[in-house]
């Protein structure tokens, strides 16, 4: 479901239907109402009826006549509401769900985050095409993207390779351009799946630090047990010659090609994402996530250990 559509679609309606009342059928209304008020105040004359004793009468004749409808009444006053929605969630910020464990324990499945939507450059609503450019993700960044494997859906990763740059994962270690991101070992997280399966796997603090840039750290869970890549669910993907696939599951390296960016889930090997369907266009990218505003299950237990807090 293309929501943005919808709401570009009822914000015109709504609008074509506040033009009309606006300036077609309340003109026609005033016109009609001082038309009767001319001829009631000429009857009254003519009836010897002084003006002060059908005062009353007189007003709620002049409230009949330019009475709204309804259904233009009420779908006119919505406008400047959906209008105002529709500028938000277009060039400023948009509300999100998350929809699967890939992003644990940064993010879990029922969080409501907030998008950042001007932060790579604004673009046109519905059809998602660039036209003043701000900048560019960087290692790190949360982003959401339409997926290159399935274009109409909204998926939500983390940036760890930009154009350019070398991207190795290989025994569950990341290495960027020859230089291993480190990590510090963090305890476990546990979690249930689908809310039947018990998950453990253990968890750590991963720092990217390219050169020249500040140091960023997050939360990833890995699991020693598991495969770094599982080549059987390698797609064939556009730049698909930038990538080399180890053949024991033990990792892959990816060249990411200009124009594009290589993501990871923070679930690390509970994620589909760039080593399995391809690097992320740079016209695919809706924004960056930065804000979690909602969780029921977090609110429900009076915890407030997510609501209100940012992503890192």
């Amino acid at each position: 479901m293309n929501f943005a559509l919808i709401i570009f679609s009822l914000t015109v309606a709504s609008g074509i239907a506040w033009l009309i009342e606006r300036f077609v059928t309340r003109p026609r209304r005033v016109a009609a109402s001082a038309a009767a008020l001319e001829e009631f105040d000429a009857r009254m004359k003519r009836e010897g009826v002084a003006p002060a004793t059908v005062a009353k009468e007189r007003a709620a004749l002049e409230e009949r006549n330019l009475a709204t409808p309804a259904w233009v009444d009420y779908t006119a006053s919505f406008f400047p509401v959906l209008l105002g929605v529709f500028l938000l969630r277009s060039f400023v910020a948009e509300p999100f769900r998350i929809p699967s464990s890939s992003m644990r324990p940064t993010l879990e499945v029922g969080d409501y985050i907030l998008v950042n939507k001007f932060i790579y450059g604004i673009r046109l609503p519905i059809i998602e095409r660039k036209i003043i450019p701000l900048g560019t993700p960087e290692r790190g960044d949360v982003v959401v993207f339409r997926a290159p494997p399935q274009p109409d859906e909204d998926f939500i990763k983390r940036v760890v390779g930009v154009p350019g740059d070398v991207v190795v994962y290989k025994d569950h270690k990341l290495t960027i351009n020859g230089e291993p991101l480190p990590q510090v070992a963090d305890g476990t997280y546990s979690w249930i799946e689908e809310g039947q399966r018990f998950m453990t796997a253990e968890q750590y603090k991963e720092t990217a630090h390219p050169s020249g840039e500040p140091a960023r750290t997050y939360d990833v869970a890995q699991m020693a047990q598991a495969s770094s890549v599982t080549d059987s669910n390698v797609r064939d993907f556009p730049h698909r010659e930038n990538c080399e696939y180890n053949g024991d599951g033990s990792g892959f390296t990816c060249r990411v090609p200009p124009g594009n960016y290589f993501v990871m889930g923070d679930n690390r090997d509970n994620s589909l994402d760039s080593r399995y369907w391809g690097f992320v266009p740079d016209e695919n990218l809706r924004g960056k996530a930065f804000f979690i505003w909602f969780n029921r299950d977090d609110i429900m237990s009076l915890a407030f250990k997510r609501v209100g807090s940012g992503i890192h």
